[in-house]
């Protein structure tokens, strides 16, 4: 951004050198330079609030991530974020692949639960023998 800036003030500094009249081309040369000035300012001041923007942005996300927004340069937070979103979508297919197992089993549980109802093997819970055999004993 600075180099951008920089330049820009050589051209202004060359169009201030160039309006001594020195004939025709000097000032065709000057009708340019007050164009293309007058075009590339526009853009400049649109580039340094995207550059400010992102610059905060980018500040937030170091702070976010624990880092010194001071020693910290753009390419290390991007880096930083990148990594993030890897491990966030391991995590997450990761998950999908375990809720996944989980259904399959509670699935085959349902099935083998169903399956003993319908051949008839009622298997009978401890207790529930237990009450069953003192009431047979006791009750007549």
């Amino acid at each position: 951004m600075q180099a951008i800036s920089k330049g820009l003030e050589k051209v202004l500094q060359e169009l201030s050198a160039s309006e001594k009249n020195d004939g025709t081309v000097a000032e065709y040369f000057c009708k340019v330079i007050l164009h293309f000035f007058a075009f590339v300012t526009t853009y400049h001041c649109l580039w340094i609030a995207k550059y400010t923007f992102r610059g905060r942005n980018v500040d937030a996300l170091a702070l976010y991530f624990g880092e010194d927004p001071a020693r910290c340069p753009f390419e290390q937070v991007v880096s930083t974020l990148l990594n993030f979103k890897r491990m966030f979508a391991r995590a997450h297919e990761e998950n999908i692949k375990r809720i996944e197992l989980e259904r399959r089993k509670a699935k085959k549980e349902a099935e083998k639960q169903r399956s003993n109802l319908i051949n008839g093997d009622s298997r009978r819970e401890p207790a529930v023998d237990f009450v069953q055999s003192i009431r047979s004993r006791y009750i007549r």
